[in-house]
């Protein structure tokens, strides 16, 4: 790209919502350019990045996949590797991949009202090099993940440990845990997948938690699938369990919000028939808090319950006093030996990658703004930023994002406009946080991160239906986007 060229939409991100961001511009806008740039040297994003042993979806394949490209397989909990194929073969099959513009890291981006156009500031982290890119459109699919470093609480005494310690979001290669003492500290879907994939090969492996999760065993594949199975055509099957496991998934949210003790007694139930009358089930896998006001872990055929119950696993739940040279003291005044100790502690959070935003020479500070229909900035043109939901898979809502997107685009190139920019009321609006989840990660960056309303179009809805509709049904032109 020379300095005068200028694409129609930047896609900042070649993972799971980039790909598909690219894929619907193709089939909904296919008169509209589009390039991607990717800040690691291959495509995939999370599935790419994250290389620890076990390492899975912990949402359903039947929502995570692309409503265009039915997930092909059967499990409904992939391995890491296949839904990276499955990103690869998409990529490839639609000509994606050679829109890509690898080891480019977006640092910036600034609005132009003279040009009406984005120009965006990146780093080949190959070279060192800095580059520029214009475009009219600006899509951020980053994610929110800091894929430069995961949390890492600060242990006392940890320089004293004399094993190895390794961050789970940075897997070294070839890392030997055969015949290891290993303990991995975290409770959530990193840990509860680790656990039973290193206990298969280590003499003893520890989930030492801080506190519970609520921890779900899922069948590894649907049964309605497989009843129906050679009955229909893999297509309508794909998008009959998409539909049943959103509508699922809609009513136990909101059963957990209305009647969280119903859904506690159901989810406990669960891991006592699983691990006997006999197991604290109370001390180990009883949080202090009601389902849903984190994020629920699933487990494929309860392989972490089944990894405890036959001893090749043991979850410690306790506070973490200091390490010491052969692994972890205990607040109780219990210690832990260890050969290696993995820290399955969370993730950082950036919003936009960390890149900073420009509105004709003022620099926005995104914890100062609202987010419209859960996307748009308040007063920033022509930019969406693709949000996953907490409650579901990230696809359902990436997918309608990158829909919308194209029909604004579509209508912009109807009516000859140029810029969709939702303006703020003066009175103003009611706000909360955008993020509302107690989760360690989450709270850590709240304040890094946009508001939200009370009510539409400045509220963020964690409900597919809701969106489904507002999304894809009503009109584009209300009294807050406008257009020019």
């Amino acid at each position: 790209m020379t300095d005068a060229e200028c694409v129609d939409v930047l896609i900042v991100g070649a993972g799971l919502s980039g790909i598909g961001s690219a894929r619907h511009l193709q089939r909904e806008c296919p008169e509209r350019s589009f390039l991607l740039l990717e800040s690691r040297a291959k495509l995939g994003g999370t599935w790419d990045l994250f290389r620890y042993p076990g390492i899975r979806s912990d949402s359903d394949m039947y929502t995570l996949g692309y409503t265009f490209k039915p997930w092909p397989e059967r499990k409904a909990l992939a391995d890491g590797p296949s839904i990276l194929h499955y990103l690869q073969e998409t990529a490839a099959e639609t000509g994606v991949d050679r829109k890509i513009r690898y080891n480019h890291k977006v640092t910036g981006a600034a609005w132009s009202s003279d040009s009406d156009t984005w120009t965006v500031s990146a780093e080949q982290s190959d070279t060192g090099e800095s580059v520029e890119f214009k475009c009219r459109f600006l899509m951020m699919c980053s994610g929110y993940y800091d894929y430069d470093k995961g949390y890492t609480p600060d242990f006392k005494g940890r320089d004293d440990f004399a094993g190895t310690i390794v961050h789970a979001q940075h897997w070294p290669e070839g890392l030997d845990y055969k015949d290891k003492r290993v303990i991995v500290i975290g409770s959530g879907a990193t840990a509860v997948t680790l656990v039973p994939e290193l206990a298969r090969q280590t003499s003893k492996t520890v989930m030492l938690q801080r506190s519970p999760t609520y921890i779900a065993s899922i069948p590894e594949e649907d049964p309605w699938a497989s009843f129906l199975h050679g009955k229909l055509p893999e297509s309508w099957i794909y998008r009959i369990i998409r539909w049943k496991r959103v509508l699922l998934q809609i009513f136990v949210f909101n059963l957990s919000r209305k009647r969280p003790q119903v859904v506690k007694k159901l989810l406990l139930g669960q891991v006592r028939q699983a691990l006997g009358e006999d197991y604290d089930v109370k001390k180990h896998f009883t949080p202090s808090y009601n389902p849903w006001d984190q994020r629920l872990c699933a487990v494929p055929e309860g392989d972490l319950f089944e990894a405890v119950r036959s001893k090749r696993a043991e979850v410690v739940t306790d506070t973490i006093d200091r390490f010491t040279a052969d692994g972890i003291l205990l607040s109780s005044g219990g210690e832990l030996t260890a050969d290696i100790i993995v820290l399955a502690t969370g993730l950082n959070l950036k919003f936009i990658g960390g890149a900073t935003l420009s509105v004709d020479g003022k620099i926005i500070d995104p914890a100062d703004i609202f987010v419209y229909r859960g996307m748009m900035l308040a007063n920033v043109p022509n930019l969406v930023q693709v949000f996953g939901y907490t409650n579901a898979s990230w696809t359902l809502k990436s997918d309608l994002t990158a829909q919308f997107v194209c029909r604004l685009l579509n209508r912009m190139r109807k009516t000859s406009t140029h810029v969709a920019i939702p303006r703020m009321p003066v009175e103003g609006v009611d706000e909360e946080p955008m993020l509302d989840f107690t989760s360690g990660y989450i709270q850590r960056a709240i304040d890094k991160f946009p508001k939200q309303g009370k009510r539409l179009p400045w509220r963020v809805y964690q409900n597919f239906i809701v969106d489904f509709i507002n999304l894809r049904f009503r009109p584009l032109k209300d009294k807050v986007l406008q257009f020019r």
